[in-house]
């Protein structure tokens, strides 16, 4: 296990189970049919769980670009290994909604309506605002990058305050604050607050043989991979900005 199969493996996993819950939601005769946003938006969330708890002590679990390049910009994290994490997360994502895809096949050949079949793959606005829709990223994404920013971990009170390990449940802070992000923020784009998430299947939705499918909307696409890029930004400018900040 080495950084770039981590966040490979902590991303496939992140969109099998958000791809995953998505199709059983939306797709016709799931056993989760039509259950709602929140059980999307928990789901997203444990997958996320899960996939910093693999991920987690190899390549510190960013599963998303935004959080890389806000790293970086924040001076926590090599530039250099940018490009290395971040194609590791898109194809990390590409396979996860592939192996979402063969789970639910049965249900996407089942469900007529091509946006319901694209839906487990990309985001699609409520209101398509593309301003509107870039600043809801924006501001979902700085949320998420600037609570990663100022986490700290627990320390002993020894004088020293040396760090106390929770091993797997270090990952639940950043799963609550996704969820929190989708129930808050998520109702206007669908919070893809990742590029990876949303490029990588999309790119699936496109090269799959989906019987029925309609357009992989790459007219969309620039807006979830910009707008989290912009938030990440502009989170990392605000922790700098301000001066004072915690570990990550």
């Amino acid at each position: 296990m080495n950084v770039f199969v981590a966040e490979f493996v902590g991303t496939s996993l992140l969109l099998a189970m958000g791809s995953g819950v998505v199709a059983n939601v939306v797709l016709n005769k799931t056993k989760g049919f039509n259950s709602g946003w929140i059980v999307i938006t928990t789901a997203w969330a444990l997958g996320v769980f899960i996939g910093v708890v693999v991920a987690g002590p190899y390549s510190g679990a960013h599963l998303n670009p935004a959080v890389s390049i806000g790293l970086a910009l924040a001076g926590d994290f090599e530039w250099m290994l940018v490009p290395k994490y971040v194609l590791a997360q898109v194809l990390g994502a590409m396979f996860g909604s592939g192996i979402a895809w063969l789970v639910y096949k049965d249900h996407f050949d089942a469900t007529d309506d091509p946006g319901l079949k694209f839906a487990p793959f990309g985001t699609v606005p409520a209101i398509r605002n593309l301003p509107s829709n870039l600043l809801s990223e924006m501001v979902g994404t700085s949320v998420l990058i600037i609570v990663i920013l100022y986490s700290t971990g627990p320390v002993l009170e020894d004088g020293r305050n040396t760090p106390i390990g929770l091993g797997s449940l270090g990952a639940l802070p950043v799963a609550f604050l996704v969820w929190v992000i989708g129930l808050s923020l998520g109702g206007t784009t669908g919070y893809a607050i990742n590029p990876a998430r949303d490029l990588g299947p999309r790119i699936m939705h496109q090269l799959l043989p989906i019987k029925g499918k309609g357009s992989s909307d790459w007219g969309y696409s620039w807006v979830p991979i910009l707008g989290p890029i912009l938030g990440a930004a502009v989170a990392a400018g605000i922790y700098l900005l301000l001066g004072v900040g915690g570990m990550v």
